[in-house]
C-alpha cells in the first residue's frame, strides 16, 4: 500500500524529493512509519521504478526524460546500444562503465559532438544463470570461454565442478561469486557435450535461452503412469464423433498432431468442425507435467530438431490425433454462411478417430494442381469444399482488416549429422492457408464465447503500431523514390493493407514488407482483451495447439472449468482473475525465448552453410543499412554484411532517415532495397556471421528508383 502512495505522490512531482518531503506529503508521523517509508523506497529502487540521486533525493523513473532503462546490446566494435521501443540509444564504449552485453542498465542522456548519446550509470540486472561457454585451461586453471564474444566477462571455473570436462566441452555455468568488477567464479551445472558432437551446436543455443530437453523426475513418473491408448472410462460425458469423416493435415514430418478438421454443407451453410486434442485431460492442473509445461511455455522448433513442451509419450502418442486411433478432443463446430460469418456454433468435449493423416504437399497437389494419389480419392470433394470455405473466410477477414505480409520464411535443410546442406524458402499454398483460416475461425469463436460470458480468460492480443514508427516508414518509402497515396493519420488494419497493396509491385517489396512488419508491436498473451490488430480481430485467443503451446492448454482448462463442469463460483473466478495475468506474462516471455533461440539457430546454420560457399558470387537486395555498412539478403533469405571499410574509393556517410550510405565525393548511394552483386569472403558458424564484399563492377548503388506506386 505504501508503495502505491509513494508512486502516486512522485508521479505528480517533476523535481526530485527528499525522504522528509515524501514523509510529510504522506502525512507520516512516527519513527516506525519513517523506517517503513525508507524500506518501501528501497524496494521501489530495486524494482527500477524509483531513482535515487547522488544527493539522496527520489524521483519516479518514468518521469525522468534524461534517464532510460533497457537492455544493453554491444556490437563487435565494443560500442553499445540501449534497446528501446523507439530508436535505440547509442552508448560509446568509454561510457559503458563495466556493463556487458545483455545487462539491464540505467542510462543517462548526454550530449557528444552535438548528438544525444547514453552513459550507463547503473547496472540494474545481470544474468548470472545459464551462462554458456567452452571449457578451457589458462595458467593451469579451468576457465570459461564465453560463446557470447560481446560479453566481456572473465570467468574462472570451480575445479570441483569440471572433473568430466575436456578441452572443447560446452558447459552450462551459474556465476557464484564476483571476485572483481566483471570477474567471477562460476560453477558448472551441466555438461552439454563436446562442441564437435552432432546436435551440440543447437543444444548449446537452446540452453542459453533456458530451453532444456530433460523433464523433472516427477514428470517422468507421471508420464509412465499415463495410458498408451484411450480407455473406455475416459469416454464418459463426451460426444462420439468416431463415425464422422475427420482428418488431419500437417507437414510431412509432423508427429505432434493437435488439430483435425471436418466439413459438410447444406442450405447455404457450411458446417466446419475443428477438433483439438484435449491435452488438459492428461496434464492436470498443478501436476508435475503441468509445472514443466508452464516453465517451458512452448515447444521449440530449432532447425531440424524439436524440444517439446510435453514428453513424447504425450506429444507424439496419447495426445496426438494419429490416424485410426481414438483420441480425446474438444470440438468447436461452427455454422458459417456464404459471407464467412459464424452464425451458430457449439463447443463441447468429444472423441474422434482420424480417418487419414494428410500432408500439405499431397493436399496442395489436389487443391493447386488437381492431381492426387488413389489413397486421397475419397477425400477430394471434401478438400475442395474446405478450400471453397477457406477462401470465403479469408475474404471476410480481409474486409475487416486482416493483414497478410506474405513474407517468405527460410527452411534449414540438414544432413543426418545435423550439418546444414541447403537453405530454401518455404512456400505456403492453399493447404497451409486453409488450416490457418480454420484455426483462426475456431480461435475467434472460443475467445468471443468466453469474453461474452465475462469470465477471466487468456487472450492473444496485438496492439496498434505507434504512430511515429509508421510515419518514419512512410517517410523512408518517400525518400526511396516511391509515393504512397492515402491518409495514414488514424491508423487501422485497413491502412496497413493499403500500404502493402501499393508496395506489392515494387521489385524489392519483400524488403519493405519486412521493414513495415518491424513497425508492428509484438503479439503477446494477456488476461485483458484489447483485440488483435494484425488479424483485424476484436477478440482472439490460442485454442488450437495445446500440445505445443501452454496458453492453449490453459484455455482448454478454462473451457472444462466453466463450460463442461459449470464451475463459475466466486472462488473460481477470483482464482483465475489473480493468477492469469502472471501466467500470460510467463507465456509471452517463454514464447519470445523460443523465437530468439530459433533465429539464433537459423543464423548459425546459415553461416555453417556459407562456410562451404566462400568465393561464390550472388545477387541480392540491401535489407538493412547501418553506420558500419549494409546487409544484403540473398533470394534464399541468407543475409550477410558488406562492411563500410570494404567500400573503396570514397568516404561514406550514414543517413538513418534515408537508410542509406552516401559517398562524399562521388555521391554514390547504397540504399535500402537496392539490388547488388556480392562475393562471399567469410563465414563463421562460431560467431554466426557472414561477410560479403561488393563486386567492383557493381554500379547499382548509383540507381535511384523514380517509379510511383
Amino acid at each position: 500500500y505504501m508503495k502505491e502512495e509513494i508512486i502516486n505522490y512522485l508521479s505528480k512531482m517533476h523535481d526530485a524529493q527528499t525522504l522528509i518531503q515524501i514523509n510529510d506529503a504522506l502525512n507520516l508521523h512516527s519513527a516506525i512509519e519513517l523506517k517503513n517509508l525508507q524500506k518501501a523506497l528501497d524496494a521501489l529502487i530495486e524494482e527500477n521504478k524509483v531513482y535515487k540521486t547522488k544527493k539522496e533525493k527520489y524521483l519516479l523513473l518514468e518521469n525522468c526524460e534524461y534517464l532510460k532503462c533497457g537492455k544493453l546490446s554491444i556490437n563487435k566494435a565494443g560500442n553499445g546500444f540501449l534497446l528501446l521501443d523507439g530508436d535505440d540509444l547509442y552508448i560509446d564504449y568509454k561510457n559503458l562503465n563495466d556493463a556487458v552485453n545483455g545487462d539491464e542498465v540505467l542510462t543517462e542522456l548526454i550530449k557528444s559532438k552535438g548528438k544525444t548519446e547514453g552513459r550507463v550509470i547503473k547496472i540494474l540486472k545481470r544474468n548470472t544463470k545459464n551462462i554458456i561457454g567452452e571449457y578451457s585451461i589458462r595458467k593451469n586453471k579451468p576457465i570459461l570461454i564465453l560463446d557470447d564474444e560481446k560479453c566481456k566477462l572473465l570467468i574462472d571455473l570451480d575445479p570441483n565442478t569440471t572433473k568430466d570436462c575436456v578441452l572443447g566441452t560446452k558447459v552450462l555455468v551459474n556465476l557464484e561469486k564476483e571476485l572483481a568488477p566483471n570477474h567471477y567464479i562460476g560453477k558448472v551445472v551441466k555438461i552439454i557435450g563436446h562442441k564437435d558432437d552432432p546436435g551440440v551446436d543447437i543444444k548449446t543455443i537452446a540452453y542459453k535461452y533456458g530451453i532444456f530437453e530433460e523433464f523433472s523426475k516427477e514428470s517422468d513418473k507421471q508420464t509412465e503412469e499415463l495410458p498408451i491408448m484411450v480407455e473406455e472410462k475416459e469416454l464418459a460425458g463426451r460426444k462420439d464423433l468416431t463415425n464422422e469423416v475427420i482428418f488431419t493435415i500437417d507437414g510431412d514430418d509432423t508427429k505432434d498432431i493437435d488439430d483435425a478438421v471436418s466439413i459438410s454443407a447444406e442450405n447455404n451453410l457450411y458446417t466446419l468442425g475443428v477438433h483439438i486434442a484435449d491435452v488438459s485431460h492428461y496434464v492436470t492442473k498443478d501436476s508435475p507435467l503441468d509445472k514443466d509445461a508452464f516453465t517451458r511455455g512452448t515447444s521449440s522448433y530449432l532447425a531440424y530438431s524439436v524440444i517439446p513442451m510435453l514428453p513424447h509419450k504425450l506429444s507424439n502418442g496419447i495426445c496426438s490425433l494419429n490416424e485410426g486411433v481414438v483420441r480425446l478432443t474438444i470440438s468447436c463446430v461452427m455454422q458459417i454462411n456464404a459471407k464467412g460469418d459464424v452464425v451458430n456454433y457449439d463447443i463441447f468435449p468429444s472423441y474422434i478417430k482420424s480417418c487419414k493423416k494428410m500432408t500439405y504437399k499431397k493436399v496442395n497437389d489436389i487443391l493447386m494442381r488437381d492431381t492426387y494419389d488413389e489413397e486421397y480419392a475419397p477425400y477430394v470433394s471434401r478438400l475442395k469444399l474446405m478450400n471453397e470455405l477457406a477462401h470465403i473466410l479469408r475474404k471476410n477477414k480481409e474486409r475487416r482488416g486482416y493483414i497478410d505480409f506474405s513474407i517468405e520464411e527460410p527452411k534449414i535443410i540438414c544432413d543426418k549429422n545435423g550439418k546444414c546442406i541447403d537453405v530454401v524458402t518455404y512456400d505456403r499454398e492453399d493447404g497451409e492457408k486453409l488450416i490457418e483460416d480454420f484455426m483462426i475461425a475456431a480461435n475467434e469463436t472460443v475467445a468471443s464465447h468466453l469474453y461474452n460470458m465475462d469470465l477471466p480468460s487468456i487472450y492473444r492480443v496485438h496492439g496498434t503500431p505507434k504512430a511515429e514508427k509508421i510515419d518514419s516508414f512512410i517517410n523512408l518509402v518517400s525518400l526511396s523514390g516511391y509515393k504512397l497515396t492515402g491518409n495514414f493519420k488514424n491508423f487501422t488494419p485497413t491502412s496497413m493493407q493499403k500500404i502493402l497493396a501499393q508496395l506489392e509491385n515494387v521489385p524489392n517489396h519483400q524488403i519493405f514488407a519486412s521493414l513495415l512488419l518491424r513497425c508492428m508491436q509484438k503479439a503477446v498473451y494477456s488476461s485483458e482483451n484489447i483485440g488483435h490488430f494484425g488479424l483485424g480481430s476484436k477478440c482472439y485467443t490460442h485454442f488450437t495447439s495445446p500440445i505445443r503451446r501452454y496458453p492453449d492448454l490453459l484455455l482448454h482448462r478454462l473451457l472444462h472449468t466453466y463450460l463442461f463442469e459449470n464451475k463459475m463460483d466466486i472462488q473460481t473466478i477470483n482464482y483465475y482473475e489473480n493468477c492469469l495475468p502472471g501466467m500470460a506474462e510467463n507465456c509471452s516471455q517463454r514464447e519470445q525465448a523460443a523465437v530468439d533461440a530459433e533465429r539464433e539457430v537459423d543464423d548459425m546454420k546459415m553461416a555453417e552453410y556459407m562456410e562451404e560457399h566462400i568465393g561464390e558470387i550472388y545477387e541480392g537486395y540491401i535489407s538493412g543499412v547501418t553506420n558500419f555498412g549494409f546487409f544484403v539478403e540473398l533470394p534464399n533469405m541468407i543475409e550477410g554484411l558488406v562492411h563500410i571499410n570494404t567500400l573503396e574509393g570514397d568516404y561514406y556517410n550514414y543517413l538513418p532517415e534515408l537508410m542509406a550510405l552516401i559517398g562524399e565525393r562521388h555521391k554514390k548511394i547504397y540504399r535500402l532495397g537496392s539490388k547488388v552483386r556480392v562475393k562471399v569472403v567469410g563465414a563463421s558458424k562460431e560467431s554466426k556471421t557472414i561477410d560479403f564484399i561488393l563486386l567492383e563492377d557493381d554500379q547499382n548503388g548509383n540507381q535511384k528508383p523514380q517509379s510511383e506506386i
